[in-house]
């Protein structure tokens, strides 16, 4: 029987073999997929990893939309979790009489799946955060380090970044430096995701308040998130950190005080990306007692002696970005201008006017590669679903509104903006900007910051971005909090 079996497949047409294969072959690998553990294991590992990136909604492919909108909750969830824990501010005793033979230390690292590079940083009073020269753009890293005269640098806090092509203008979170707050989009009293450094240059990770961050003497601060090691402790005890494999950036303190900064190369065929607990157990190695993430995906890079050292995941190479972290021989001579002051509205870009991309598809349309658009017919009006997680999809409303897609690209979301300013520092000369990071332009409210009575910015775009129907919980920081309540929130830039 088996060779009448044969002799009957031999008399088929290539054609007809081949397709017999591949149904085979499907048949057996989704068979695999969906109906054994193993299966299930790899389809959500996948899940993670989209989710993570600027394409969440496709991460439905693997688990369907209701699992996928569940694994969203639970990472935002444990995120929320780990920020919690206060830091204990006298952890850190600082090595004073350690002869430091060069402000910093770059060496190669890597993994199984990845490779990358960890700065050493001696001095962390040497590190300030740097945000671009010019209003209405980001800029890039490798320009920060030669405008200012940096030793190194790297990427910094999360943006709101329309079709993944944003012009890096339109920070998420809070923006500190030099002390002085050059940006936030909520009031003082509203927790916030922070990565900072107080005066001391002790490194400050989790869930504060503006208000909380002055009192500590948080000089230097950006907005991202997740934090994987607090006081000492692991965070991530089990499992890869629930975000799959990505480019990131990190930073993590060791109890004497020497700050190591962490970039993994990633979306590359020589270097996957990193997972979150990989990232903790670099750090574990070298006893860090306090770290987490900051924006990653496309956005991670770092520079050290004016060259770029890291491979980033973008297809137009660095990104614009809005802030970064930078290291000096002498930080007490930067000064760091607000470029967001006095401004009402922030326009973060998007596909509509970023050069690069522009400059693509015009050397597509000269080539003739470019699809002729075709008319479409106006479709006929007809019922939305009612509270449905695809209503959102086509950009309609739903009870479920889109969330953070974590390190960067992943970006945190800033949650619901509020309508009033955070207490500036009594020393600052200009207002501080509160944009509302919204898709569409809003009317501008007069904050109470400061009694100030400045107009409040809002973030615009150019392009109409679709929601993605995931549960979104309320949040106060970049972050998004475990609650039950949603609100309609801007789409933060995964990367």
């Amino acid at each position: 029987m088996g060779s009448s079996i044969a002799n009957h497949f031999r008399n088929y047409s290539w054609l007809k073999r081949t397709l017999l294969v591949i149904a085979v072959c499907t048949f057996l690998s989704s068979s695999f997929l969906f109906l054994t553990p193993p299966g299930t294991f790899i389809r959500e590992y996948l899940a993670k990893t989209v989710i993570t990136t600027q394409h969440r909604d496709w991460a439905w492919i693997f688990v369907g939309a209701q699992r996928r909108d569940q694994m969203v909750l639970e990472m935002q969830n444990l995120t929320e979790v780990n920020s919690i824990e206060k830091q204990d501010i006298e952890a850190v005793q600082f090595n004073t009489n350690r002869p430091i033979e060069s402000l910093v230390k770059v060496e190669d690292i890597s993994g199984t799946l990845w490779k990358g590079k960890r700065m050493y940083v001696y001095d962390p009073r040497s590190i300030r955060v740097v945000v671009p020269s010019k209003q209405g753009e980001g800029e890039r890293i490798t320009a920060m380090v030669q405008r200012t005269g940096a030793v190194a640098g790297v990427n910094g806090g999360g943006f709101n970044d329309p079709d993944g092509l944003g012009n890096g203008f339109a920070p998420i979170g809070a923006i500190m430096s030099g002390g002085e707050i050059l940006y936030t989009d909520q009031e003082g009293s509203n927790p916030q995701q922070i990565v900072g450094f107080t005066n001391e240059g002790t490194l400050i990770i989790g869930k504060y308040t503006i208000n909380e961050l002055l009192k500590l003497g948080v000089s230097e601060a950006v907005s991202f998130y997740p934090r994987v090691i607090a006081n000492g402790k692991p965070l991530i005890t089990s499992g890869d950190g629930g975000w799959g494999r990505a480019p990131r950036t990190a930073v993590g303190q060791k109890a004497d005080g020497t700050v190591i900064f962490i970039v993994i190369d990633g979306r590359q065929t020589s270097s996957v990306g990193a997972t979150l607990k990989e990232v903790q157990d670099l750090f574990l190695e070298d006893d860090v007692i306090n770290a987490g993430f900051l924006d990653g995906g496309a956005s991670s890079e770092m520079v050290y002696n004016n060259a770029l050292i890291t491979k980033p995941s973008s297809r137009y190479g660095e990104r614009r970005l809005p802030s970064a972290f930078l290291v000096f021989d002498h930080p007490e001579k930067v000064e760091v201008k607000n470029i967001w002051a006095g401004l009402t509205t922030i326009d973060a870009g998007g596909a509509s006017t970023h050069p690069e991309f522009l400059k693509e598809q015009a050397e597509l349309k000269a080539q003739g590669k470019l699809p002729t658009p075709t008319p479409k017919a106006t479709p006929t009006p007809s019922v939305k679903p009612e509270n449905t997680a695809e209503s959102g999809k086509a950009g309609g409303s739903s009870s479920t509104t889109d969330s953070t897609k974590p390190n960067s690209t992943d970006k945190p979301s800033t949650g619901t903006p509020t309508n009033t300013t955070s207490p500036t520092p009594t020393n600052t000369g200009n207002p501080t900007p509160t944009p509302t990071p919204t898709p569409t332009p809003s009317s501008g409210n007069n904050t109470g910051g400061n009694n100030t009575g400045t107009t409040k910015p809002t973030t615009t775009t150019t392009t109409s971005p679709t929601p993605s129907p995931t549960p979104k919980p309320a949040t106060n920081g970049t972050e998004t909090s475990p609650n039950t309540s949603t609100s309609t929130s801007p789409t933060a830039k995964p990367n």
